[in-house]
């Protein structure tokens, strides 16, 4: 195996199938290329077989990640996915992650590096969700789906391995959150009144495709008493208006709600469609200036438009209406969950090739 810094972008390609396991995970481990838990070996035999997964040259690089700015091959992808214990087919998911995260929109040099607890989440639509068994419905956002779990957790490893965000290093966290081992769910298109979103931003309903969000960690959204559509976007509005997260001085970047089913229901039984829902947040999520005054942000640069001639103007979240990120997932329960964002980043979503 070669033998490289800890912090290096480059960290190995494969590991001697002649370590056992046990001693394979010491070594990961004390190379710093593990997330903690107890990784796949990755050999030159189970490497070979992941990549059989995406007919693509192993030596092309989908982009150069940073803080480090490794290049993000599809070997060394392969090699990430071999040790969060992805199946082969799940690596076309992984390259369309990679190119997404490398795009400057991103910011994945912010993401990767800041103190800010963000992390990437991946949400699937199209055929691959199906095909894949990517988790939709109940718990889709916690354990026991592989395809939630690997994908998201060889995320992590690529972020480690490749981009060079070690912790206390490259990734200057200050606390992180327990969703940077693992943030990936599908899109719940059959329980959802609305268009997938994939649909939303442009791709054709029978396209596989993933959107990369750079997002906290899910706070719940829990209305179980409303019987409108209003009531429940009121709640959605003040759950996300507060004064402690990026986007609320800021004023940019994105935020997303994961809206449950039977949410999805109720608002969409009264009429609204996602600009109607995505309006109402504009107009309705936010805080007043001096709130933000008094906890001294008085220099905060916000995009978000107000009328600074006013005493004490709304300030909204997010810029635009469409920086609502919307999108229907999870199982039986009058929940939803809603992920700010670093705010200095916007989500990109791209085609996944299936073969």
């Amino acid at each position: 195996m070669t033998t490289m810094t800890p912090d290096s972008a480059e960290r190995f390609l494969t590991i001697p199938a002649t370590l056992d396991f046990e001693e394979a995970n010491e070594e990961l481990y004390r190379l710093g290329v593990t997330d903690g838990l107890p990784v796949v070996p990755p050999t030159p035999d189970r490497v070979a077989r992941m990549l059989d997964g995406l007919r693509r040259d192993p030596a092309e690089s989908l982009g150069a990640l940073g803080p480090a700015y490794g290049q993000a091959t599809i070997e060394k992808i392969a090699v990430n996915a071999v040790m969060a214990g992805c199946r082969p087919e799940y690596l076309p998911v992984l390259a369309a992650a990679v190119e997404a995260m490398a795009e400057y929109e991103f910011n994945l040099y912010g993401i990767n590096a800041t103190t800010h607890p963000v992390t990437p989440m991946l949400v699937i639509n199209g055929p691959a969700a199906e095909r894949l068994r990517v988790n939709s419905g109940y718990n889709c956002m916690g354990q026991g789906w592989r395809a939630n779990a690997t994908i998201g957790r060889a995320i992590r490893l690529i972020l480690v391995n490749i981009a060079g965000g070690t912790p206390g290093k490259g990734d200057r966290a200050t606390h992180g959150t327990p969703a940077k081992f693992s943030f990936c769910l599908a899109e719940n298109e059959l329980a959802s009144p609305w268009l997938p979103l994939h649909v939303r931003r442009g791709f054709a309903p029978d396209m596989s495709t993933v959107t990369v969000h750079g997002s906290e960690s899910p706070h719940e959204i829990n209305n179980h008493t409303s019987e409108d559509g209003e009531g429940i976007l009121r709640t959605f509005a003040d759950t996300i208006s507060t004064i402690g997260h990026n986007n609320s001085y800021l004023g940019r970047g994105e935020v997303a709600i994961c809206i449950g089913p039977e949410h999805a229901q109720t608002i969409a039984r009264d009429g609204p469609g996602i600009q109607d829902i995505q309006d109402y947040l504009f107009r309705n999520a936010g805080n007043r200036r001096s709130e933000l005054l008094a906890i001294a942000r008085d220099n905060f640069d916000a995009m978000a438009p107000f009328d600074r001639s006013e005493e004490d103007p709304f300030v909204p979240l997010v810029e635009k209406p469409e920086d609502y990120l919307l999108f229907v997932a999870g199982g039986v329960g009058k929940h939803s969950m809603a992920m700010p964002s670093f705010g200095l980043t916007r989500s990109v979503t791209k085609a996944i090739d299936l073969g």
